[in-house]
């Protein structure tokens, strides 16, 4: 028995869906035909490769390796068939770039997608920003070509570049000239009655903020806990409280305009941004050009010393 590409896409098709009879709908074929494919995999490779839980049907450990391997081999054979069919033309494909939400590498989606229209124009550019899903998981099972992501490592199945360090700031309702607070750093200790908006416990920047507090000897008071900029943004302006994230963030989203932001001290509050991209699975021709346009803006995003923001 050999193993072909059919056969492999409709093994990845079952681990996605997490059902046989859902892959079978997607690839509009018969399910005892998607059955005897996975079965003819188990056979040449000698081992089981699914399992039957309460969750659905997932990979074994066995299968999980293929799995990787497989989305390797599918997407090569994806970007071939790209290739050949563009070999006269000016590169093209499909790129997809994660970006971590409340972070400065959000606020280069646009001028990612400006220089990859200028440069790239037949490259699509996918951007995600999803609170929905962590995205070194995406990088590292292929479902994602990179990202810049909060942290620097080490995370199995991926490699992180360390790209810049970002300072959190108090982000406030701006207040009148008569009840304006200082302009001077204000020390975590202060926090302690200060009615805070932030993200659940599950984003590092919440397990950053909630370590820092610790540390300070200060019980966050979290009156909300908000997944979305621009809701986050409407909360802070309209006085429910203060949420702390990158000054970069506060200055780029519209949600956010006419707030204060403040330095934080003792300690202050910084976060790592790598470029995260896999450890075993090769970028394609347009992602790496879509690597160098993303690390070029960076420099210029260095280069221009916003606030916050620093060299590793």
């Amino acid at each position: 028995m050999s193993v072909d590409f059919r056969k492999l896409k409709s093994f990845v098709k079952v681990v996605d869906a997490g059902s046989v009879s859902r892959a079978a709908g997607l690839l509009r074929t018969a399910q005892p035909a998607l059955s005897q494919q996975i079965a003819a995999l188990e056979s040449h490779f000698k081992h089981k490769l699914l399992l039957r839980s309460n969750h659905g049907i997932v990979p074994t450990e066995a299968g999980l390796i293929l799995y990787r391997h497989a989305q390797l081999l599918l997407k090569q054979i994806e970007q071939a068939q790209i290739d050949i069919d563009q070999s006269t033309k000016a590169l093209a494909g499909r790129v997809s770039i994660g970006l971590a939400t409340y972070s400065a590498s959000s606020t280069l989606s646009l001028p990612i997608l400006k220089e990859m229209s200028a440069l790239h124009p037949q490259i699509i550019v996918h951007i995600n920003d999803s609170f929905g899903h962590v995205l070194s998981e995406l990088i590292m099972t292929g479902k994602m070509d990179m990202a810049m992501i909060y942290g620097s490592g080490p995370i199995k199945g991926v490699k992180l570049q360390p790209l810049f360090r970002e300072e959190l700031y108090l982000v406030s309702r701006a207040e009148p000239a008569a009840k304006k607070q200082s302009d001077e750093a204000l020390p975590l200790s202060a926090l302690a009655e200060v009615k805070l908006l932030l993200p659940s416990q599950g984003h590092f920047l919440r397990r950053l903020i909630d370590e820092s507090l610790a540390r300070a000897r200060v019980t966050p008071n979290v009156v909300s806990e908000i997944e979305s900029v621009s809701a986050l943004g409407a909360a802070v302006t309209e006085g429910l409280g203060s949420t702390i994230l990158p000054a970069s963030v506060a200055a780029s989203a519209s949600s956010f305009d006419g707030v204060e932001v403040r330095r934080l001290v003792r300690p202050a509050i910084e976060a790592t941004v790598s470029l995260c991209v896999s450890d075993h699975l090769p970028l394609s021709e347009p992602a790496l050009a879509t690597r160098s346009v993303l690390l070029t803006i960076v420099e210029k995003l260095m280069r221009s010393h916003p606030q916050g923001i620093r060299a590793v």
